[in-house]
């Protein structure tokens, strides 16, 4: 194996880290952002139901970019 073919390599690696690293912080960042939009409509509105649903389409994104990663790693 050439010097060339194992740094590609390597460096490969290295990306495929970086990008499966990244879901272990995007999934909780979705989950926390749709529920402080939830509270905070909750707060502007008046009401104590908000929070939930904001956290519950906070968790949709997050499955939904989990989803996208994989599929796009399984085609590639």
């Amino acid at each position: 194996m050439s010097r060339q073919e194992h740094d590609s390599e390597k460096r490969s690696t290295w990306v495929q880290l970086a990008k499966y690293s990244q879901l272990a912080f995007v999934f909780p960042a979705a989950t926390v952002a749709g529920w402080l939009m939830g509270a905070a409509l909750d707060r502007w509105l008046h009401t104590t139901w908000l929070y939930l649903a904001g956290l519950i389409l906070g968790i949709i994104a997050g499955f939904v970019e989990l989803i996208r990663a994989a599929l796009s790693s399984e085609s590639k």
